[in-house]
């Protein structure tokens, strides 16, 4: 079964092949021409008669060459853009700056866990600006764009972990939006999909922690926010919970103390009471969090000391 991986390489050996050839052949005419017909022994000029057939044939090859490696790239575009029937759908969120994959039952990981062997469509979901799904090692590169639905899919033939960066500057933490795409063999896949606690080497979280940390990674807030008290661009989660905090409110500074309400404020509306010494740069939560989910992020942030 032909792959992205396989896709990809091919055509880009193809126009290496050429281009290696093209390279030689000129640099080797290059020197033939300039030690032929060099002045000692040629030092009459003569005037060179026209060919037809030569000025024809060096004008009809080069376009020739270059429409073969266009129609092989166009082949492979198309087979990269249409997905085969029955292939699993993932939604990829992407935001600044962390990516969230969504599977067809609800399920929703910080890495993409995929089955070997098996199709996987991803529908890219911008939710902020223009970001890039990238993955190096499957050849893959679709920008995900707001308001625009893009996709891609590939197949995982061999288990193994690998990168999935994003190739398009997002801002200040770009560099940070990171995730891992796993392929595992099918059976442990479908046992990690359905609930249960399958080890998965390489994830980026552990399967046991709290739903309340959990929520961090998921939704990305870990980019922005430290848990171990480390300077980020946002405050640290480590004593945060009950602190008194400095903020930026209508222009004015005060203090206020950072409570339960005050959390659940600053993650619905994170342009209210922005910390002092940070900038305003955080999405709303409102569309990526229910009340439940805002609960269980502040009672793990009680235990953050």
């Amino acid at each position: 079964m032909a792959t992205s991986t396989a896709v990809v390489d091919g055509a880009l050996i193809y126009i290496l092949v050429f281009c290696a050839i093209l390279f030689f052949l000129i640099v080797f005419f290059m020197i033939y021409f300039a030690v032929r017909y060099r002045r000692s022994r040629n030092p009459v000029p003569c005037e060179v008669s026209p060919n037809p057939l030569l000025e024809f044939a060096w004008t009809l090859l080069p376009a020739l060459l270059a429409t073969t490696m266009f129609i092989y790239g166009l082949t492979g575009f198309t087979f990269l853009r249409e997905t085969t029937k029955g292939s699993m759908r993932v939604k990829v969120h992407a935001r600044q700056w962390t990516w969230l994959f969504e599977y067809e039952n609800g399920k929703k990981s910080p890495d993409l866990i995929v089955p070997v062997g098996r199709n996987v469509r991803c529908e890219l979901i911008a939710a902020d600006v223009i970001h890039g799904f990238y993955v190096p090692a499957y050849r893959l590169q679709q920008d995900a764009v707001p308001g625009i639905k893009t996709e891609v899919w590939f197949n995982a033939t061999a288990p193994g972990n690998n990168y999935i960066l994003c190739s398009q500057y997002c801002g200040q933490k770009h560099s940070a939006m990171l995730a891992k795409l796993i392929a595992v063999p099918s059976e442990k896949f479908d046992a990690w999909l359905s609930g249960k606690n399958v080890s998965l080497d390489g994830t980026m979280r552990d399967l046991a922690m709290p739903k309340g940390q959990s929520l961090l990674f998921e939704r990305g807030c870990i980019s922005c926010h430290s848990i171990d008290g480390a300077a980020m661009v946002g405050p640290t989660f480590r004593g945060f919970y009950g602190s008194t905090v400095t903020v930026r409110s209508a222009g004015r500074t005060k203090k206020i103390l950072a409570d339960a309400d005050y959390i659940r404020s600053s993650i619905i509306t994170p342009g209210a009471d922005v910390a002092d010494g940070f900038p305003n740069t955080m999405p709303s939560g409102r569309d990526v969090l229910s009340d439940r989910e805002v609960d269980e992020i502040v009672n793990y942030l009680k235990t953050i000391k």
